[in-house]
């Protein structure tokens, strides 16, 4: 096997990166240098001295950069390390003759390797069944003309179907017969005609995947939440279309969210799903049919220095559009032009940048639901112009991502209806502290509140115990969190407190107890936590708790027995021991020993 031989001959230093039409060539050049010399960079790429560059790591041996989906010349010429020992392998759909010295051309798939790709994914096994019919299946199959992702796709939406759906998928594929020879092109045509047949708002959920950045993971919780938003479905419906997709290979769940997510107290924040770019490609090409101020979704398809230009001639009448999506670097006040969407229920903001003036046209949104604001960049972003959001009465949600928060105001115009703010990689200390803002005046209705990965938080405002309204929080990944607060036992309606991989976090106020609807609580990986609430009998509701990586926890309260709704505790082999007592008089207890699992898939982007 050729690849193994050059993984042992590059001694696994064998370097891979996604590269893409928006890539951020700066954030990818450091952070392959970073991997090659083993190295943390401090201050930017172009500061590391020019020698160092050339001589590479010093008696490292061979390496190997492997750079998929490279769409440009310039951006491989960025790419390329030159010191001696470092070889590149470049995967695109475009040749670089003068760069690339040896070019290998993929080839479509002979006729006996299709069919068997094809019966794998609409039989589950590698040839045509008896029981079907074979001609039939070889008809369809060489429609595909080849084409891997076609077949994979095309199978799987045939997968249990009678042979009359069959027979209208050869003579959908057969008539959507391509005038180029563009493998893309082709690609393109065949597959519509499988998202055509899906049913309508799984078609809709399909289509709304174009609107997030290529090779970019899409948080499941946005996607989620987006869907629940505008295509009406409640959570466990819009989970279903989320599998249904996946098991049509139309996206890809990450983190084995296939099997995890589905768990009723699953934290969505966890797992994120990937799209194959042609999959993008075909959602935007079927989402793009229409014209520009008519489309249900418009959508920057790449990351640009500023708005299209088409938008610009079209913007003096009003987009339609219910999804609105936007790709850019830095933007300020003058980058952008007044525009008008009447229907909008989603505006997506993706950037690469630390300073980001929010578009006025925001606060003409009056129909807008759910905000997200994802900064690509390496530093955290300033955002400007945030009185835009004082008039936007119908939000509902707010996403933030690697965003600093300014201090907040002692008062504000309430977001009477937002029920949802998640805070993801944000810097929040200097917002926080000393706050003297009623959050339950400004966020009246506010139920699931989420912090992750926001390194700096010591600890939540008093107010927050004031949102009477609240009834999940999770606190995620927070080092240096260490407590909560002493009245938080006032939320009578909180059913979900996630508390895991905080390690400054010591001990849990005794009001927790008083929390009579808590039926999940996650306190795994709180390292530094000693002991639990001495009543904690007294949550009579809860139904699970995880606490697993709790090594310092060596006893539990004696009313742990008193927990008649507990089902399952997943915990560590040694805490499990601490619950024998309990499982002998708490009837349908499961206590669950759970593998040790480190996630640093969110160091990925």
């Amino acid at each position: 096997n050729t690849f193994v031989l050059n993984q042992g001959y590059f001694n696994n230093r064998v370097f891979f990166e996604t590269v893409s039409q928006s890539a951020n060539l700066e954030t990818i050049k450091m952070k392959l240098w970073e991997q090659i010399s083993s190295n943390i960079v401090l201050g930017a790429y172009n500061q590391i001295p020019e020698w160092q560059l050339k001589l590479g790591p010093r008696d490292r041996g061979p390496v190997l950069v492997i750079l998929d989906d490279v769409w440009s010349l310039s951006q491989l010429e960025e790419l390329v390390f030159k010191f001696p020992g470092c070889k590149t392998l470049v995967v695109s759909r475009l040749k670089f003759p003068t760069l690339v010295s040896r070019t290998y051309e993929m080839k479509l798939l002979g006729e006996e390797e299709a069919l068997s790709v094809f019966c794998s994914a609409a039989f589950g096994q590698e040839s045509v069944p008896q029981t079907a019919d074979k001609k039939l299946v070889k008809q369809v199959a060489a429609e595909c003309r080849g084409l891997p992702l076609a077949l994979k796709v095309i199978g799987a939406s045939l997968r249990d179907q009678p042979p009359m759906i069959w027979l209208s998928a050869k003579n959908r594929l057969s008539r959507g017969e391509s005038i180029s020879d563009s493998h893309e092109t082709k690609l393109l045509e065949r597959m519509a005609a499988s998202v055509e047949c899906l049913s309508g708002k799984v078609r809709e959920c399909f289509l709304d995947l174009g609107c997030f950045p290529e090779d970019k993971k899409i948080p499941l919780d946005v996607l989620i939440n987006i869907w629940m938003e505008i295509h009406d479905l409640d959570k466990p419906d819009a989970f279903a279309i989320l599998m249904e997709l996946s098991n049509k290979n139309l996206l890809t769940l990450v983190n084995d969210a296939q099997n995890k997510a589905g768990d009723l107290y699953s934290n969505y924040h966890d797992y994120s799903v990937t799209q194959h770019d042609v999959l993008r490609d075909l959602a935007l090409h079927m989402s793009g049919r229409d014209s520009l101020n008519k489309r249900r979704r418009l959508v920057m398809p790449r990351r640009e220095e500023s708005l299209p230009r088409d938008w610009q001639r079209n913007k003096d009448l009003p987009f339609e559009a219910q999804i609105v999506s936007i790709h850019t670097g830095e933007m300020k006040e003058s980058d952008w032009f007044q525009m008008s969407f009447p229907k909008a229920e989603v505006l997506i903001l993706n950037f690469a940048s630390s300073v980001y003036y929010l578009p006025s046209f925001i606060a003409t949104m009056q129909n807008l639901k759910a905000l997200v604001l994802i900064n690509y960049g390496t530093t955290s972003a300033t955002l400007d112009n945030l009185s835009a959001f004082t008039t936007l009465s119908d939000l509902r949600s707010l996403w933030l991502e690697k965003i600093t928060l300014p201090p907040l105001p002692k008062s504000t115009i309430p977001l009477k209806n937002l029920r949802k703010i998640s805070l993801v990689l944000c810097e929040l200390n200097n917002s926080l502290r000393g706050s003297t803002m009623d959050l339950s005046m400004t966020f009246p209705r506010l139920s699931n509140l989420t912090i992750d990965h926001c390194v700096d938080l010591k600890e939540l405002p008093p107010s927050v115990c004031e949102i009477s309204s609240l009834e999940s929080i999770s606190l995620s990944n927070c080092h240096d969190l260490t407590e909560l607060p002493y009245e938080l036992g006032k939320l009578h309606c909180l059913s979900i407190l996630r508390v895991y991989a905080c390690p400054a976090l010591w001990k849990l106020p005794p009001s927790v107890c008083s929390l009579k609807r808590l039926k999940y609580l996650d306190i795994s990986q709180c390292i530094n936590l000693t002991d639990l609430p001495e009543e904690l009998g007294h949550l009579t509701n809860l139904e699970k708790i995880d606490m697993r990586e709790c090594s310092r926890l060596r006893s539990l309260p004696r009313s742990s027995s008193s927990l008649k709704s507990l089902g399952h505790v997943v915990c560590d082999e040694e805490t499990a021991m601490l619950w024998r007592e309990a499982e002998q008089v708490i009837p349908d207890l499961r206590v669950q020993v759970a593998e040790e699992c480190y996630n640093l898939d969110w160091l990925v982007d």
